[in-house]
Order: C-alpha cells, then sequence, then structure tokens
C-alpha cells in the first residue's frame, strides 16, 4: 500500500471515529427494556413512537436552545415575561434532553458542551451548583442556585459520560462527581436527608427543614450513590419515601397527592401554608407537584422500585376516576382532597404528561395510557411556553421508551 493510501486510510478512520464520537454510544432511539410488567403506549407502533418524540424534539430545540453571549455557548430560553432569560432549572432539562436525543441528532455533542459552558461559566459561590437565573446580558441575577437545576445539570452529566466518553475536552465523570459532592453538601439537610431549597437555605435559616416535593428525583439519587458510594443518598431515598407516604395518608388519602412545598419535616411534616413561597397554592397539588408521578415512576420503570409503584397506583386509581377516564378532564392543579383548584380547567401539559407516566407502572392503565399519550402529543408546541414544552417533550422521551440510566 502506498503513502498517500495509508494517510487516507488513518483520515477516514479518524472521520469514521470522530463521527462516532458524535453520535454517541446510545443514540436515539434505545427503545429501553422498563422494569417487568410496566407499559407503554401500544396503540400505534414503535416507530411512531419514536417518530413523535423526534418532530418534538427538532421543534424544541430550535424554539429553546439559544445562542449565548460567549461564542460556542447555549442555553435555555426562559421564554416567560421578566427579566429572567435562562433558569438553571431549563438548563438542567436541556442537558438531560440533548444527551439523551445524541444519534438522531449530529449535534447534540457541540450544543450538550455549549449548554455544559454556560453552566460552568454560571456557577455560583460554592463552585459547582449554577446560579438561579441569568438576565438577557447573561449576567447572574444572584449568586444562589436552584436544588432541582443542579440534580438535573448532575444526571445529564452522568448521562454524557455514558453518551461520549470523559476523554474529550471535557471530563463529565469528573465534573458530575464534583458536582454531586456540592450537592450533597449544600442542598441537602444532614439532619433530615430531605432536600434543600436552595444553597442559601443554611442550618438556621427559618426554610432549613422544609422542601419542595419536585426536588425529590429518586432515579437521579441512585444513579448519584451508584456513581460516588455515597451512602448518604440511600438515607435520601429512604426518608424521603417515607416523607412522601406520611404526608399522602395524613393529607390526601383518596387522592395520593402531595403539594407542592412540605413544612416542618423535622417536627410535623405539614403542607405549606399560602404563599409561604411562590403563590396562594404552595400547599395544593401545583406547578411543582405536578411533576412528582414524573419522578417517581421514572423510579419504577427503571429499578422498580415499590415504593414507587405504590405511590403511583394510588394517584392512577384517583386521576382515572376522577376525569371519568377522559384526558380533557385533567385540571391545572388541585387541592390534596383530590378537587379541581378553582378556574383551572384549562390544559396543563406539565400537569398532562408526568399523568401519562405515571399510568406506566401497571398493565391495567393501558387504555388510560393510550388515550393520554394521544391527548398530550396533539397540542402544538407554539402554544404553550418553555415549563410545559420542557416537561411534555421529556415524558415523551419516557413513554417512547428512550431513558435510560447511566450505568
Amino acid at each position: 500500500m502506498s503513502r498517500n493510501s495509508i494517510l487516507v486510510l488513518v483520515v477516514l478512520l479518524l472521520i469514521d471515529t470522530f463521527a462516532t464520537a458524535q453520535q454517541g454510544s446510545k443514540p436515539f432511539p434505545q427503545h429501553v427494556q422498563y422494569h417487568k410488567g410496566t407499559i407503554k403506549p401500544n396503540h400505534i407502533s414503535q416507530q411512531q413512537l419514536d417518530g413523535l418524540t423526534l418532530d418534538f424534539y427538532k421543534q424544541w430545540q430550535k424554539r429553546y436552545v439559544k445562542t449565548a453571549c460567549k461564542a460556542g455557548q447555549y442555553y435555555v430560553w426562559f421564554e416567560r415575561k421578566g427579566i429572567k432569560q435562562c433558569v438553571s432549572e431549563g438548563q438542567g432539562y436541556g442537558m438531560i434532553i440533548t444527551a439523551l436525543m445524541a444519534g438522531a441528532d449530529g449535534s447534540a455533542k457541540d450544543i450538550y458542551d455549549g449548554l455544559f459552558d454556560f453552566y460552568k461559566d454560571h456557577r455560583n459561590n460554592h463552585a459547582y451548583l449554577m446560579a438561579w437565573a441569568q438576565d438577557k446580558n447573561c449576567k447572574n441575577i444572584d449568586k444562589s442556585s436552584a436544588t432541582d437545576g443542579d440534580m438535573d445539570i448532575a444526571y445529564s452529566l452522568l448521562l454524557a459520560d455514558k453518551q461520549w466518553g470523559s476523554n474529550g475536552q471535557i471530563n463529565y465523570l469528573h465534573e458530575a462527581k464534583n458536582m454531586i459532592g456540592a450537592i450533597m453538601k449544600y442542598e441537602i439537610n444532614p439532619k433530615t436527608y430531605s432536600v434543600i431549597l436552595s444553597d442559601a437555605v443554611e442550618y438556621d435559616s427559618k426554610d432549613y427543614f422544609d422542601t419542595r416535593t419536585s426536588d425529590f428525583m429518586p432515579a437521579n439519587f441512585k444513579a448519584f450513590e451508584q456513581t460516588t458510594g455515597d451512602k448518604g443518598w440511600a438515607k435520601v431515598i429512604d426518608n424521603n419515601y417515607k416523607l412522601f407516604r406520611d404526608v399522602e395518608h395524613n393529607y390526601s388519602p383518596d387522592a395520593g397527592l402531595v403539594p407542592d412545598f412540605i413544612i416542618n419535616i423535622n417536627k410535623k411534616p405539614a403542607p405549606a401554608k399560602p404563599n409561604f413561597l411562590e403563590s396562594k397554592y404552595d400547599g395544593y397539588y401545583n406547578y411543582n407537584a405536578c411533576r412528582v408521578p414524573w419522578r417517581i415512576a421514572t423510579d419504577y420503570l427503571l429499578t422498580g422500585d415499590l415504593r414507587a409503584k405504590a405511590i403511583n397506583d394510588k394517584i392512577n386509581r384517583w386521576v382515572r376516576e376522577t376525569t371519568k377516564g377522559n384526558p380533557d378532564n385533567i385540571s391545572a392543579g388541585y387541592t390534596l382532597e383530590g378537587n379541581d383548584i378553582k378556574g383551572r380547567y384549562f390544559e396543563a401539559l406539565s400537569f398532562i404528561g408526568p399523568f401519562a407516566v405515571s399510568a406506566m407502572v401497571d398493565s391495567k392503565n393501558q387504555q388510560w395510557l393510550n388515550a393520554v399519550w394521544d391527548y398530550l402529543v396533539h397540542f402544538k408546541l407554539k402554544d404553550y411556553d418553555y415549563y410545559d414544552n420542557s416537561i411534555k417533550l421529556l415524558d415523551m422521551i419516557v413513554l417512547s421508551g428512550n431513558y435510560w440510566e447511566p450505568k
């Protein structure tokens, strides 16, 4: 073989290696085999599930992934009125979505790395946590964190390590371990192992024994423990499952719902009072708690944790009964007794999508699951905002069988 032929072969091999690295080792679609006995929508083909998910991803990316102030950096657009242009919650959503969609999107690694670089440029005083919000000039609004954003960013780094490896410009695994350590140190209460609202909440803060229910992400936490060997994560999982069970038993025995915020965890846990932090509905199943069925059901789908199934079984019984099996009757918020919040008779994808994921835990929900899938996917992206559309896409990835563990 001539020297030129050898050179051409080497170049071709390098190109192929680069292309493979860009695509990733777990390209979409993955068709994950979830825990035995769980279900997916079965009235359409797997190809259709994948296709609808991929199509919505392309729409979502075009609308929400924006070029930042520095070349090569990206952020997820918050879209709502006000000074906030990006929030860490959205950055976490975007980084998870992008890592999972690699392969179907040839630009996924470049976008992910740009999202990571934006996060890295907006870390706060605790080095590895992200400042919770940025303005249109890419400046931090303040230095405090939002716990849920940090947890999803850390989880996305574990996905990125499995997708592309950590031998490139970014050592995803090293960055994940550093971030997970910071989350445990600054965003987990060492006395109750409950999840703290933010790193700004310290041991002498009035909110130190309060929590946002949607910050309980047991599948994330199990990945954190597996990666770091820190047994504290098992305590976080156990204590929060117990907390949810106790609050449901005492305040929502029929519907199985939890409120947006739980207070007094160290004494007598209870739903938050009105206007505790965000709105008069802080003690209701509202725009934070609506994510709980998705987060908890994902744990059962991936790990088979029976505590997760018990929570979702109760929710499924209630929601199918209260809607009479018609997804069009899903409201945008409920009391813990399971009654509609007055005036909330409109469609909110952030409520609909998680109920669909919740239905996946048991085959008796098959007809309901099929109906909720159809209802969820028929809404157009242009008619909803960043929050609804991002949760819809994450839920579609789960529902189509394409959400995998970083192991």
